[in-house]
């Protein structure tokens, strides 16, 4: 029997976008997301996945995890008929044994077995899984079944090597899904095997040893198999229910960002863990992999501290490294990001790999970017085991599902332009009134700024018990919730006294005026170097005030002169904080400012900027103050 989770998730189309974020998804979609077939071979009709020859490894999978969800949150016609072609070949592809897939692996990759692996049939799963709630489509459960059949009957002759090894994790969210879904025995029987073969990721993150830059290639320092393993002991936690699994998970979120941690709220990784400097890089597919690895820690241990990290993560490292149209992207990004150019840099990646293009350094995160906002979406709310609703985020909404123990018809509308505003609307719509109980995410930042919940313009007393208050009652149709969530500037102190700037979610950066030069020209998605335009060696008084103003949302808030929310501070030109490798480099300890004038900046969102500085040297005697 499975351990229960604290949360379950809503099937996919459950949760409607709506605001900026239904913006998001729709630049998405006019975007990288759904032009790419037609512009890169990759995920083009020789596809392997298509029944072409190309490539046929984890890109076209990868592809799909992101189109499938896009395609469907927006009731996109010709997004779901692109998704569509993949799914149909690939029920077509079964084999009488239960394989499916490509007949043979073509892959630029030179470090798997193109005679056998496990690990792109593990994203293709995923993908499965999502169109079955999304369509209700009675094949896949069958198809699912089938192919389960077949690991079961081979994975110990042909066990997960290399990347499925270091990702086992992800076929396990498959079979337990699927386990729920029938109950027969030998999911559970498989899911042992499987579990047995994946990298111990809870050993390591319980005593997490690496504690500075990896200078050399292993699986278990990899950063996208690190985002994605941070999970791995929360799907163990599932099946077995031993506590020591919930430790390694925080235990190893801690050392990750103590030993590696950057102000975005991811920990670095040009390609392998690489320390707490603001220039080194993280790669795209970590961010969007350890967002949703967040969503599936929150479902499992229904803590708020995962909803926290997923909307630091997903509202400043995820739109910063994409432009803002959504035409180009980033392999890495960094914190103090002063040029974007070809150009050596002390990193394991190419050259390239900070410019913005089709496929800067190599072309996995080509495909794997389109799973973040989408995904971010479907998870905005879950169930509690009450049969009762928990907002995991803010972002504007519409929930349609069932409540109560007798399952209410229920329709959740969420309003306000939150994380950039601090006040957030809630409205239900219920079929007829009932008891249920409502759970609502207390952010880790405003815990000490007393945050309000107003019912119907009365305010409601709440504690506060793992990050969510819980309010059980008789809820009538029409109820209107407010949640003012104070939103204070915070200091926050990094490594040699540097300082990076939050305001609720959202990290606060000096925006570096950016010329973008076109380096290559295809016809949609070209590829650029960005210089900067304005100075960038400022540091922060330590004294400074801050001034908060706040502007209309517009549709793209992700864009420095749109930004609808900015921080004033004060701050003056450091004379020797100079240039090291092509990058900015270690914010000065003792910054060297003699005639410079104090001088008003103005901040923007993290995600806003391309060119940025978001870890200030800190000027002055007041460095106390950023000691929180």
């Amino acid at each position: 029997m499975l351990h229960q989770t604290a949360f379950n998730s809503l099937p996919l189309g459950a949760i409607k976008p709506a605001g900026w974020l239904k913006d998001q998804l729709e630049i998405q979609a006019s975007g990288l997301t759904g032009r790419l077939e037609e512009h890169w071979k990759d995920v083009g009709e020789d596809n392997g996945w298509l029944g072409g020859r190309g490539e046929s490894w984890e890109r076209g999978p990868y592809y799909v995890d992101g189109l499938l969800p896009l395609a469907y949150l927006l009731e996109d016609d010709a997004l779901i008929a692109k998704a569509n072609r993949w799914i149909e070949w690939s029920l077509a592809s079964q084999q009488e044994n239960g394989l499916f897939g490509p007949a043979r692996i073509t892959s630029v990759n030179q470090d798997i077995d193109k005679e056998q692996d496990w690990w792109h049939y593990m994203i293709m799963l995923k993908v499965m899984m999502q169109h079955e709630e999304a369509t209700g489509d009675e094949r896949i459960i069958p198809f699912l079944t089938k192919f389960s059949r077949y690991v079961h009957s081979v994975i110990e002759e042909q066990p997960l090597r290399g990347w499925a090894k270091a990702r086992g994790a992800e076929m396990l969210l498959c079979i337990v899904w699927l386990y729920k879904r029938t109950q027969q025995p030998f999911l559970l029987e498989l899911a042992g095997i499987v579990a047995g073969q994946t990298t111990d990721w809870s050993d390591i993150f319980h005593d997490f040893p690496f504690w500075r830059k990896v200078e050399a290639w292993d699986w278990t320092t990899h950063v996208v198999n690190v985002a994605m393993g941070i999970k791995t002991p929360g799907v163990l936690f599932e099946l077995y229910g031993n506590p020591v699994e919930r430790e390694s998970v925080h235990r190893g979120i801690d050392s990750l960002m103590t030993y590696h941690g950057q102000a975005h709220g991811m920990f670095s990784g040009d390609e392998w863990l690489s320390g707490t400097h603001p220039s080194q890089g993280v790669e795209l597919c970590a961010v969007v992999e350890y967002m949703f690895s967040m969503e599936q820690l929150t479902r499992i241990f229904g803590e708020g501290r995962f909803g926290d990290i997923l909307e630091k993560v997903a509202f400043n490292a995820l739109p910063a490294t994409i432009s803002p149209d959504w035409t180009s992207h980033q392999y890495d990004q960094q914190v103090n990001q002063i040029i974007c150019n070809v150009a050596p840099r002390a990193w394991s990646n190419g050259p390239d790999a900070n410019v913005f293009g089709l496929e800067p350094n190599f072309g996995c995160c080509t495909a794997n970017m389109h799973q973040g906002w989408p995904k971010l979406a479907a998870h905005l709310w879950m169930k509690d085991q009450e049969e009762g609703l928990v907002a995991v985020s803010y972002a504007p909404c519409t929930v349609r599902t069932t409540v109560g123990r007798q399952g209410i018809p229920a329709e959740i509308e969420v309003t306000g332009e939150y994380p950039f505003k601090d006040r957030v609307g809630i409205r239900m719509s219920l079929e007829r009134a009932e008891t249920f109980p409502l759970s609502l995410r207390i952010p880790a930042w405003c815990e000490q700024g007393q945050p309000v919940i107003t019912l119907n313009g009365l305010e409601l007393p709440y504690q506060v018990e793992s990050g969510y208050a819980k309010i059980v009652r008789h809820w009538q149709n029409g109820d209107r919730l407010e949640l003012h969530l104070p939103m204070e500037v915070r200091l926050v102190s990094r490594n040699m006294y540097a300082t990076s700037i939050e305001r609720g979610p959202l990290v606060y950066v000096l925006p570096v005026k950016e010329n973008w030069q076109m380096i290559r020209q295809r016809d949609m998605f070209h590829d650029w170097e960005l210089y900067p335009e304005s100075p960038w060696k400022y540091g922060l008084l330590g004294d400074t005030p801050f001034e908060i103003i706040e502007q209309d949302m517009v549709r793209q808030p992700f864009q420095a002169q749109d930004a609808p929310v900015r921080v004033k501070v004060w701050g003056q030109l450091i004379r020797d904080w100079r240039m090291e490798g092509n990058n900015a480099g270690n914010p000065p300890l003792h910054p060297n400012t003699d005639g410079q004038p104090v001088t008003e900046l103005e901040l923007v969102p993290y995600g806003s900027a391309r060119l940025r500085i978001g870890e200030f040297p800190l000027i002055g005697e007041r460095r106390r103050a950023a000691r929180r």
